[in-house]
């Protein structure tokens, strides 16, 4: 029953988007024009928007991780895989959101930080390579395809580390986002 309430809990915490927030309160909506993660927002808002909504989705994966380890601490991945997919799927935003990057990163912060920091870091190693040479034949924003080629040497690290459970948990929902962006036509002005 504690599983099930952190799932849900953790789902709607997820769900609450960061970016959709923040550009409603500028008096725009987001989701017409771009995803509302941390590069879409920083593509229509500027950096220091970006940086607030990054912290707020990272804030959702720290908190979603808390509850777990309060509730459930054998289980975290429950909470992990429900934020992520609340943040990819939102309930309150008709299941349109980001990628789900900045609330794996949040639970991986409590869970596993050590997990966190080798996978962060080749991740962030790969984005000007890819931009460099494969986005404009992909058309998929750079942080995604980072992140699918550093999951592996994530997978490898939390063997050591700790933090399976929830990598592959997070990871799994993050790459039906990604698949579901590739495979649905996105309407006109959004940005991968």
């Amino acid at each position: 029953m504690l599983a099930l309430l952190v799932a849900v809990l953790s789902y709607l915490l997820g769900s609450l988007v960061t970016g959709v927030l923040y550009s409603r309160a500028r008096g725009a909506d987001i989701l017409g024009r771009d995803l509302p993660g941390g590069s879409g927002t920083y593509r229509q808002f500027g950096r220091n928007a970006a940086i607030l909504v990054t912290a707020g989705d990272i804030l959702k994966g720290v908190l979603a991780a808390l509850l777990a380890r309060a509730l459930i601490p054998e289980q975290p991945w429950i909470a992990t895989l429900a934020v992520v997919l609340g943040h990819c799927y939102p309930l309150f935003f008709r299941f349109r959101g980001g990628g789900g990057i900045a609330p794996l990163m949040g639970a991986l912060l409590v869970v596993a930080p050590l997990t966190l920091l080798g996978t962060l870091g080749l991740g962030l190693a790969l984005i000007p390579l890819y931009r460099a040479t494969l986005q404009s034949r992909l058309n998929l924003n750079a942080v995604p395809f980072a992140t699918a080629v550093a999951v592996p040497l994530g997978v490898l690290l939390s063997l050591r580390y700790g933090g399976l459970a929830d990598l592959l948990a997070g990871g799994a929902a993050m790459a039906v986002r990604a698949a579901h962006l590739l495979a649905v036509p996105v309407a006109q002005g959004d940005k991968r």
